[in-house]
C-alpha cells in the first residue's frame, strides 16, 4: 500500500540503506536499513531471512555455473548441488582453479573429479564437507545423514 510506502522511504532516509555490514554510530555490526546483527543488542537475522538469503545465493551459484559451464545443466540433480555446494563455498573465482577436475565432470569422469577434489587444499580446509561432496560426485547420491 501506499502508506508503506512511504514509512519504507522515510525509513531509508533517515536510517540510509547499507548493501554491506557496517559499524554504526554506536558501534554496533548493523547491515540493510538500520537492522542490527549484533547478538546482546540486536535483532540478528530471523529464520525466514536466512532462507530468503540463502535462496537467493543458491539461485545466483546456480546462474553463475549455468552460464560458466555449458555441460552444467546436462548433469544429475546431486551432482548440480555438488558443484553448487562448492561454488556456494569457495566462490565461482577460485571454483575455476579446479581445472582438472572440472574437465572431468565435463566429460563425465566422476571418480577422476572426485579424486581432484578431493586432492586439494580446499578438501584439507574444510575436512568432512569435502567427504560429502566428493561422495556426490563419485557416486550421484546423496549420502545418509
Amino acid at each position: 500500500p501506499r502508506e508503506m510506502k512511504r514509512l519504507v522511504d522515510m525509513l531509508k532516509r533517515h536510517e540510509g540503506v547499507k548493501t554491506h555490514a557496517y559499524k554504526d554510530h554506536l558501534g554496533y555490526v548493523t547491515v540493510g536499513v538500520g537492522r542490527c546483527l549484533e547478538a546482546d543488542v540486536g535483532l540478528g537475522l530471523s529464520e525466514d531471512e536466512i532462507d530468503y538469503l540463502l535462496k537467493g545465493d543458491i539461485s545466483r551459484c546456480k546462474d553463475e555455473l549455468e552460464k560458466e559451464y555449458s555441460w552444467f545443466g546436462a548433469l544429475d540433480t546431486v551432482r548440480k548441488e555438488a558443484l553448487i555446494d562448492l561454488s556456494f563455498n569457495v566462490g565461482q573465482t577460485k571454483l575455476r582453479a579446479f581445472v582438472k577436475a572440472l574437465t572431468h565432470m565435463e566429460t563425465g569422469a566422476y571418480d577422476a573429479a572426485a579424486d581432484e577434489f578431493y586432492d586439494s587444499r580446499w578438501a584439507a580446509q574444510v575436512g568432512d564437507r569435502s567427504v560429502e561432496i566428493c561422495q556426490m560426485i563419485r557416486s550421484g547420491e546423496y549420502q545418509q545423514r
